[in-house]
């Protein structure tokens, strides 16, 4: 019993501390003056790719924040799937509002892959005139420097720049609930991952040079399921790092509802785990509620008060989040606590959801899944097997069999 005790305050000291070391990576990495100093040399030309789909409360200002960018020279191509989309209204107006900057709107999609988003912006890869292209989801709100904010973060050995966005303007619960997600869940593992030198891409800002996204061919960004997914494991291939860009910019939400914050996030669950199964495993240890019953275990069986022990661990994990949000001026209330606690509560719900699902819904259109290429082995960086046996050890100490075996037969695979 003592050993299954030792294990668990282990067990608990691993997770606090993942939490923690994330948090000060992503103050230092989001704070207001981490921006990058100012691109040095030559200005090169950009295209700017930004694949539309429907109207959001807050098209306007992410269209137009497009034509306020401080680069000497660039050109926007807007990608609408459907000539009838309400969306292409809106643009055609942004465009000719701002005739300064060179700019287009491409209707009609390639069918590349089931992924519409990837389908949608392949005009804009077409008809692109400069050697570096960035691919902008049309609901992130780009600053003025956002041009400069990429390049100056492409470091040397880099294959392309990426950036997550934050969760901003936040109407009613359910919006704060995306923010908890988006903000202090999700960017700060991005940004602690790549600090460790294991960067990934997201989806909302992908750079890359013409010429070397051609050598792998821009149709094998159809070969997952998501074109981030697919990003990341071609520049894998390549042995090129992936740079991210910070702090991060806004996804203005508006108005959420529970039914689209949950099938936004078990959509991601579910590529996730389709596009790299072996590190999808460990998210079961994600948020509070592991830590929180090995904590009640822990305090039973040394006579500690439950209440006291658990208040005292929701302290130290959500303290610092509340922190992290204030420091990188992300939106911050009472609306917080809630959300991130109810957040955590959801993330083993989203976890098993993603096992018991073969498609996602993307925009109205559904991805089959087992329809995607089946070559998905993901190869674990020989350094990272000792951390996925440690998870297994530590799962079975603490009563977990069905964990344990799971995690068990993909280290043996590795």
């Amino acid at each position: 019993m003592l050993i299954d005790v030792l294990l668990a305050i282990v067990f608990i000291a691993f997770l606090v501390a993942i939490q923690l070391v994330s948090i000060a990576i992503a103050i230092v990495r989001c704070r207001p003056g981490a921006r990058p100093v100012a691109v040095q040399g030559p200005h090169p030309g950009i295209s700017i790719v930004r694949p539309l789909c429907g109207l959001e409360t807050f098209s306007a200002q992410t269209l137009e924040a497009t034509f306020a960018i401080d680069w000497p020279e660039y050109e926007v191509l807007f990608c609408v799937a459907d000539a009838d989309d309400p969306i292409v209204g809106l643009a055609q107006a942004a465009i000719a509002n701002h005739p300064e900057v060179t700019a287009r709107l491409l209707i009609g999609a390639e069918r590349l892959g089931s992924n519409p988003k990837l389908n949608n912006m392949a005009s804009g890869w077409r008809v692109a005139r400069y050697d570096i292209v960035v691919f902008t989801d049309s609901n992130l709100l780009v600053g003025t420097d956002y041009l400069h904010r990429l390049m100056a973060s492409w470091r040397e050995g880099a294959g392309m720049v990426t950036s997550p966005a934050f969760g901003a303007c936040p109407q009613g619960f359910w919006a704060h609930v995306e923010c908890a997600m988006l903000n202090t869940y999700q960017a700060r593992i991005q940004y602690a991952v790549d600090t460790l030198g294991f960067g990934f891409a997201q989806g909302k800002t992908l750079m890359f040079r013409r010429h070397d996204l051609e050598r792998g061919g821009f149709e094998m960004l159809a070969s997952e399921p998501a074109e981030d997914a697919a990003s990341t494991k071609l520049m894998r291939a390549k042995g090129a790092d992936i740079a991210v860009a910070g702090p991060p910019y806004p996804q203005p939400l508006g108005h959420r509802t529970f039914r689209q914050v949950w099938q936004r996030h078990l959509r991601w669950a579910r590529l996730r785990r389709a596009s790299f199964p072996t590190l999808f495993a460990p998210e079961i240890f994600s948020g509070i509620l592991p830590p929180l019953l090995a904590t009640l275990f822990v305090s039973g069986e040394l006579g500690w008060s439950p209440v006291l022990a658990s208040l005292v661990l929701l302290f130290v994990w959500y303290a610092p989040e509340f922190l992290l949000a204030r420091v990188a001026g992300w939106p911050l209330s009472w609306a917080m606590l809630p959300a991130v606690v109810l957040r955590d509560a959801l993330l083993p719900a989203l976890y098993c959801g993603a096992f018991f699902g073969k498609s996602v819904s993307w925009n109205g259109n559904q991805v089959d899944l087992d329809a995607m290429p089946k070559n998905r082995r993901q190869v674990l960086r020989p350094h990272l097997r000792p951390q996925l046996l440690s998870a297994v050890m530590l799962a079975g100490s603490l009563r977990m069999p069905r964990v344990a075996s799971r995690l068990r037969r993909l280290a043996d695979r590795l």
